[in-house]
């Protein structure tokens, strides 16, 4: 038995090993193109947060205070200071996790208008070129389109390619609450696309929220910068390294802010990133789907108390990719192997890789029994 595991092993190590070289260098001029930079700290602003002064005494720090303390200092405001801090500071507000639920949708609201009237701005300055002109009038019809009427943002980064959140349902008062993290090619343009709306953020939230029949507040969570296309990004875990700080401390405010601990549903490389922040996670349940590791060996290994589930539909691309790490390449052990200790979804009626969350499906039933507790 130890022979047949030791070979299995090797087998996997120079697939591995192939796949690495193929990404690395068979494919180096075009994956190099696509290679993201993450985008970590505090939202543009946070330097003039820091030297507000205005109400007598210094702000915490979007970059180093714990979301309990933001918490506090809060709830040591009257209404109409904190509503004073969001006049002068919109756009950190809105993203600072441990304030008020509410006091960061109304934040996100008017920074979505600030950030889409600069757009608008540039889309009008003819010194510019046509497709810069372009993409800034875009940008401005997505900034218009997440503060329609009803949408509650409760994150909102205008860099690079953009991170959002967005909450379904009401957080304050809820019994339970789900937080959806993505995987790959998702950022603000594709955070609620048409196109395959089930492997979208939106879509997955939308259709959780309907499923538990309106009684779990769900969040759709695109608040880390996401591989795009296959190739090193997508590979490694660097990513999702730079991501699992930002889930862990929005997560953390969550609870800051009184929450009950929720339970995260981490689809394809978003269950990397959830499994690199999964012991600073304050979470009732971790839920993978189509998960190509979590770069932990078994559910131990992810040191958390949280309730580990797994779900792989047999159909699903993600079971061709070596569950092996090597030399930083690869995410480690399959979490939906029955050695790796996580409980398992059901999956037979799940459709590809994006399936998961599809009405209909007994992996979408299962997650709704999650969500609201009812699963054991």
């Amino acid at each position: 038995m130890r022979l047949q595991a030791w070979k299995a092993r090797g087998k996997r190590t120079l697939v591995a090993a192939a796949l690495s070289g193929m990404l690395v260098a068979g494919t180096a001029g075009w994956a190099a193109g696509n290679q993201q930079t993450p985008v970590t700290g505090p939202v543009p602003g946070a330097s003039s947060w820091r030297a507000d002064r205005a109400l007598g005494h210094q702000l915490p720090d979007p970059a180093t205070a714990k979301p309990a303390e933001v918490a506090a200092f809060f709830r040591s405001l009257s209404t109409a200071q904190q509503q004073e801090l969001l006049d002068r500071h919109p756009l950190v507000v809105g993203n600072l996790d441990g304030a008020p639920v509410e006091l960061r949708y109304e934040a996100n609201a008017r920074a979505l208008r600030e950030e889409g009237a600069k757009q608008l701005r540039r889309a009008q300055d003819r010194t510019l070129p046509s497709r810069d002109r372009e993409a800034a009038r875009d940008r401005a019809d997505r900034y218009d389109a997440l503060r329609a009427d009803g949408r509650q943002i409760i994150a909102f980064d205008p860099r690079e390619r953009g991170q959002v959140a967005e909450v379904y349902g009401t957080l304050d008062g809820a019994a339970h609450v789900s937080v959806i993290v993505p995987g790959s090619d998702i950022d603000l343009n594709s955070f609620d696309r048409e196109k395959d709306p089930y492997g979208t953020p939106t879509g997955m939230a939308r259709s959780l929220y309907a499923a538990t029949g309106h009684r779990s507040a769900v969040i759709a969570w695109a608040g880390y910068t996401t591989p795009v296309g296959i190739g090193p990004d997508a590979a490694t875990g660097r990513l999702a390294e730079a991501g699992a700080p930002r889930l862990a401390r929005f997560v953390q405010g969550l609870d800051a802010a009184g929450t009950p601990d929720p339970v995260l549903f981490c689809h394809s490389y978003g269950s990397v990133v959830c499994g690199e922040a999964a012991p600073e996670l304050p979470a009732a349940d971790l839920v993978v789907a189509g998960s190509p590791g979590m770069h932990a060996d078994d559910v131990a290994d992810l040191h958390t108390d949280a309730r580990v589930w797994a779900a792989k539909a047999q159909g699903d691309w993600i079971d061709d990719v070596p569950n092996v790490e090597l030399f930083g390449i690869g995410h480690g052990a399959d979490p939906a192997d029955p050695d790796f200790g996580a409980r398992t979804v059901p999956t037979a009626q799940v459709d590809g890789h994006t399936g998961y969350f599809e009405p209909g499906t007994d992996s979408l039933r299962a997650f709704a029994r999650i969500a609201l507790g009812e699963q054991t």
